[in-house]
């Protein structure tokens, strides 16, 4: 049995270099296809009662900028985000059992009102948390740490994907959804991909990526039961070779 080809679109820094190391270490052949740089802002969160972190990438923003927990009540969205906390030496207070804003909206209302609650994202977090914090009662700042760019070198796993080459591909965020179809649409391809798609076993990471993914036609295969690479990645070739057997 051949190696199976996998699409791995992870931002272009040493999370790629983590995947692609971590793939063949399942006997697959994998497709580096970076579709995320990170563009830092330069800010850095204010004080608050509440500071809530969505991701690992703001954490290290942070952290290097020398940002002081003190009495802040920190929550974390994601075990990722939860483990580059306390690897950084921040406590972590809250971390809701669904991996989503909406499940920290839920995990929070009864005890943020009159508290002011400091978002600490990229600026393409979604308005569900200012919305439901605020409803909530709390007084919702956003620092906007990250912009996340397209790097001009994406788009060889949309190339595989329309042609129905690849066995597998690996989805890790709504944004990375956002940027591979967008490649496709320059190409006047969305149909095309789609259709080279129905054969390939598309794993997505949580439930946002996954609805990422449904809104532009595409079936989803595997979300796992937990948010993160390895487990991604290791449900989605599981399957594969399933199929392959």
């Amino acid at each position: 049995m051949s190696q199976p080809t996998v699409a791995v679109l992870r931002p272009d820094d040493d999370r790629i270099v983590e995947a692609v190391e971590y793939l063949q270490s399942l006997d697959v052949s994998p497709i580096p296809d970076p579709m995320l740089t990170i563009e830092p802002t330069g800010q850095v969160p204010q004080h608050a009662d509440y500071c809530v972190f969505t991701s690992e990438t703001g954490v290290n923003l942070v952290a290097t900028a020398g940002w002081k927990q003190r009495e802040t009540t920190v929550c974390a969205v994601g075990d990722q985000t939860e483990t580059a906390l306390r690897n950084r030496g921040y406590s972590v207070d809250v971390v809701p059992p669904t991996f989503t804003s909406t499940g920290l909206v839920d995990e929070l209302a009864a005890e943020v009102e009159g508290q002011t609650v400091e978002l600490a994202r990229s600026v393409h977090g979604s308005d569900v948390l200012v919305e439901g914090l605020e409803a909530a009662g709390a007084v919702v700042r956003e620092t906007h740490l990250y912009r996340l760019e397209r790097p001009e070198t994406a788009g060889k796993s949309v190339s595989l994907a329309i042609n129905g080459e690849l066995n597998g591909i690996l989805f890790t965020s709504p944004k990375t959804v956002e940027y591979f179809v967008q490649i496709a649409t320059e190409r006047d391809a969305v149909t095309a991909l789609q259709r080279g798609l129905e054969e390939t076993i598309v794993g997505a990471i949580g439930p946002p990526t996954e609805h990422a993914v449904d809104k532009h036609g595409v079936a989803v295969d595997i979300v796992p039961d937990t948010v993160g690479f390895r487990r991604l990645a290791e449900v989605t070739v599981r399957r594969i070779r399933g199929i392959q057997q």
